[in-house]
């Protein structure tokens, strides 16, 4: 159905349009640019996007991302979408390869939520349903979202969150957080050593869209008895290439 002509309805997809292919956060002046809108109306709708969660406004108060609502729209079309069987295929492929279970997640909220997976046929497994959301900062997934975040912002999230231990490894000071957070933004390789559960451990690598922006992430996890820290360097290239294949997907 074709929108109307300068309907609210069109400037409101306009503007989600605009602050969704942005490689940066716009402010609404910065979107009034592109959209030549009355200035009025482009901050009006900003905010009122910004009250219902589909544009997120940036720590410095002027800037807008996209929101959770509005990551949620896409991860829902993704999840629905013609290639669905296409990210299973993948998915196999790669869980059949490593001999482990895989999946992808993507944030919500101050968690990662899980929505494919491909479960091991080794007897010796950790079951996660789909849907099923776990913490940002004991998890490969979660460390790796956190370090795609600018700096300040990162930190904010760090400090609302709080760092309960959840098995014998989880990082549960702020500072030694951010640590390991820097080093994954500089590898984009993450690393749940038993952080979540004891001896479970997982690797986690980037899904990201045409633009180099991370939309979710890709995953194996194991028994420690069958994948340790010092032999999960080896399966990095084949998360990475079948990362690539998933990013090849939403492009398309």
């Amino acid at each position: 159905m074709k929108r109307e002509r300068g309907s609210t309805i069109e400037r409101v997809l306009d503007i989600l349009d605009t602050v969704a292919a942005s490689p940066k956060p716009l402010s609404a002046t910065e979107i009034n640019e592109v959209l030549k809108l009355p200035k009025a109306t482009a901050h009006r709708l900003c905010s009122e996007l910004e009250a219902q969660g589909y544009l997120l406004k940036r720590i410095n108060g002027k800037s807008y991302q996209p929101g959770n609502r509005l990551y949620d729209v896409a991860v829902g079309v993704l999840a629905n979408s013609r290639f669905s069987a296409s990210r299973q295929a993948i998915l196999t492929a790669l869980s059949e390869k490593v001999g482990e279970t895989c999946n992808i997640a993507y944030p919500d909220g101050l968690y990662m939520a899980y929505s494919d997976r491909v479960e091991t046929k080794a007897p010796l497994r950790l079951q996660f349903s789909i849907g099923m959301r776990v913490p940002l900062y004991c998890t490969a997934s979660g460390k790796l979202y956190l370090s795609t975040l600018p700096k300040a912002r990162r930190k904010a999230v760090i400090n609302k969150l709080k760092l309960e231990a959840r098995a014998k490894n989880t990082i549960t000071d702020p500072d030694a957080l951010l640590a390991e957070i820097d080093q994954i933004e500089k590898t984009r390789v993450s690393i749940d050593n038993q952080e979540l559960y004891d001896d479970i451990i997982a690797i986690a690598v980037p899904i990201t869209d045409k633009q180099g922006r991370f939309y979710s992430s890709l995953a194996i996890q194991a028994p420690v008895s069958r994948i340790s820290v010092d032999s999960s360097e080896q399966y990095v290239p084949l998360l990475v290439e079948a990362a690539r294949d998933l990013s090849m997907l939403a492009d398309g």
